[in-house]
């Protein structure tokens, strides 16, 4: 199989990988792991492994509680670490870092507290046809609740949404709120997500952006953005899992209701009534990701080390890679084909052979990919797809691994659909 070579890449990879111990490490099948599965969660450099097992064996203890010594250590690191959050998206002020669980409780968060106090009975919701589903069913959730309705802004051939669409139907429906993706999961498409805010607040409506695929692989500003609320999980970073972040517009945070109540977000309570805390702690009910959020903050220092800019190129370079080998693979379709904007995320599906049997043939190589949806069941829907095969690259991944994940697929293709044989998919 001929793919382009390139003999200068953006990166030093292999002084990269020398830093994820699992990088390392053979497959069962005695071949060296080419992990392509970074949409769905990348892995952990040693230096986020070594951050969080510090925490545990020298200063662990809860944080905000106690006077004692431990307390204030890990109290001090943990709001050190809203601050690398802060820092890392350009925020204005900590109090507009809220610590979730991930992603999809940050939606949540913002379906709950903001959405049941401003959407109401008639009031319309804009998502795009692209979303994750953690970005669809809360609104489905809150629409069904107080009587909303949901519009979703298509895509087109090449998996953009187009901003002149999306300020047509901002200005036909006046939506309250206009939530969308940064960059598409399973087509890897960048969006204009300043632009999409821009005509969003012409037409009055707050915005929620997923910053989940976007975040770990371009620079990200919130001010720069202008988006009311800002989503992201700390996995898809280097960092751990049980670990995310709100970003919210602080006067927009400060009128919000506590979505969950409890320790940590108390400032008084007595047998009447309570009064929340100020912000963030506000929304930070429980005991929180502590040392989750002690590994997110080494996470993104890491990956600031290496240059998100420098992320974003590579990113681009091996992808191309990967749609210019596949393309000359037979039967092979990729998704969104000619998208000139795509992060490090390629999703394809080949003729007469299903993505899950692709998938397995791959692993016996010893190259990991995600097969299925990707929990984006409306977008295959539109693409009239059941489910795709989707390679999402990281930094840490290398050219050699994207020829093996070409070659590998052809295999697949010779072995499961030969002679053009096609195979029904299971549904």
């Amino acid at each position: 199989m001929k793919v382009r070579r390139v003999d200068r890449w953006t990166l030093d990879v292999e002084n990269y990988r020398l830093d994820f111990p699992i990088l390392q490490q053979a497959t069962p099948h005695g071949r060296a792991l080419a992990y392509l599965d970074n949409a769905a969660s990348t892995q952990h450099p040693r230096v986020v492994i070594d951050a969080m097992s510090e925490c545990y064996e020298e200063y662990y203890a809860n944080v905000h509680r106690g006077i004692h010594l431990l307390s204030e250590q890990v109290t001090e690191r943990y709001e050190q670490a809203r601050g690398v959050v802060a820092d890392f998206l350009n925020t204005e002020s900590l109090r507009e870092v809220i610590f979730t669980s991930g992603t999809t409780a940050a939606i949540n968060l913002v379906a709950r507290a903001w959405g049941e106090t401003q959407i109401g009975s008639g009031d319309r919701i804009l998502l795009t046809i692209a979303e994750h589903h953690a970005n669809i069913v809360p609104w489905q959730q809150l629409a069904a609740k107080v009587g909303a309705t949901i519009h979703f802004v298509p895509l087109t051939e090449d998996g953009r949404i187009e901003v002149e669409r999306s300020a047509q139907m901002l200005d036909e429906l006046r939506p309250k709120l206009f939530a969308f993706t940064a960059v598409s999961n399973v087509l890897g498409t960048i969006m204009p997500v300043a632009e999409l805010v821009r005509a969003a607040h012409a037409f009055g409506a707050v915005t929620l952006v997923d910053a989940a695929q976007g975040v770990p692989h371009m620079p990200v500003d919130v001010r720069a953005w202008n988006a009311d609320f800002v989503v992201f999980s700390g996995h898809k970073i280097c960092g751990p899992t049980g670990i995310g972040v709100l970003y919210g517009r602080e006067s927009i945070l400060a009128s919000m209701p506590p979505f969950l109540g409890g320790g940590g977000m108390i400032h008084r309570v007595t047998v009447d009534g309570f009064e929340p805390a100020e912000l963030p702690e506000k929304f930070e009910a429980g005991t929180p990701p502590i040392v989750e959020a002690i590994g997110l903050a080494a996470a993104l220092r890491y990956v600031q080390s290496i240059g998100l800019q420098r992320i974003a190129q590579y990113d681009r370079e091996l992808v191309s890679r990967a749609e210019e080998g596949l393309g000359g693979v037979p039967g092979v379709k990729i998704l969104a084909p000619g998208c000139v904007e795509r992060g490090g995320i390629l999703s394809f599906v080949v003729d007469g052979v299903h993505a899950h049997d692709v998938a397995q043939s791959l692993d016996r190589r010893g190259v990991a990919i995600r097969a299925g949806h990707h929990c984006a069941m409306p977008l295959h829907q539109s693409l009239q797809v059941s489910a795709s095969n989707r390679a999402s690259f990281y930094f840490y991944n290398t050219p050699a691994e994207v020829d093996l994940l070409v070659e590998g697929v052809a295999e697949a293709r010779l072995r499961f659909a030969p002679r053009g044989r096609k195979r029904s998919a299971p549904h």
